[in-house]
């Protein structure tokens, strides 16, 4: 089912799987998800967003070592139902990390009533989890304000600042997406 606006009210709906695009994908891999498919809580079926934050301070980026991926990423996660994406970036942050950040970027100049204008993402991407569920990663660069680093041992097992050399060196090595992506906050943000 999906949900069809119908004036004022939302509405489910019927959408045969076949009529749902998401990007070029065998037919056969076409099918309702389970739980056992994903590592994460995902709030839609086929497409989540999430955030991801590469957070600098002092010319070093902050990365955790996640627990279930086992691997080392920036903060994140999902945009939950009620909030927008700058606040899902602020509030990852303040969860994952105990830090406040300042999310770095453009926000227009909102002059109706009824609209609120958010901090564009530095970048955007659609990554694949399984088969049949991908995630819209709005990508934000951000600088640290306040709060002392603290890690959140349920959902890491470290958290650690490092200098574009020590990026190089990590183990399990980063994948040469978030390489790129730490390259570019490290560039950006002096």
């Amino acid at each position: 089912p999906q949900r069809h606006r119908n004036g004022k009210e939302w509405k489910w709906t019927s959408v045969p799987l076949e009529e749902v695009k998401l990007w070029p994908r065998p037919k056969e891999s076409w099918g309702r998800a389970n739980s056992q498919s994903f590592p994460m809580a995902h709030i839609h079926e086929l497409i989540d967003l999430t955030v991801a934050i590469f957070i600098v301070h002092e010319e070093r980026i902050l990365l955790i070592h996640h627990r279930k991926l086992e691997k080392w990423l920036p903060i994140g996660g999902h945009v939950e139902l009620d909030e927008d994406p700058e606040a899902a970036a602020i509030r990852e942050t303040r969860e994952e990390s105990g830090l406040e950040i300042e999310l770095i970027g453009e926000r227009p100049p909102v002059t109706e009533d009824g609209t609120r204008a958010l901090i564009a993402p530095r970048f955007l991407d659609i990554h694949r989890i399984s088969a049949t569920h991908e995630h819209i990663g709005m990508i934000y660069f951000a600088r640290v304000t306040g709060g002392d680093l603290a890690l959140a041992e349920a959902e890491h097992h470290d958290i650690r600042w490092f200098t574009r050399d020590e990026l190089e060196e990590l183990q399990p090595p980063i994948t040469g997406a978030i390489r790129w992506y730490c390259h570019q906050a490290l560039a950006e943000i002096r």
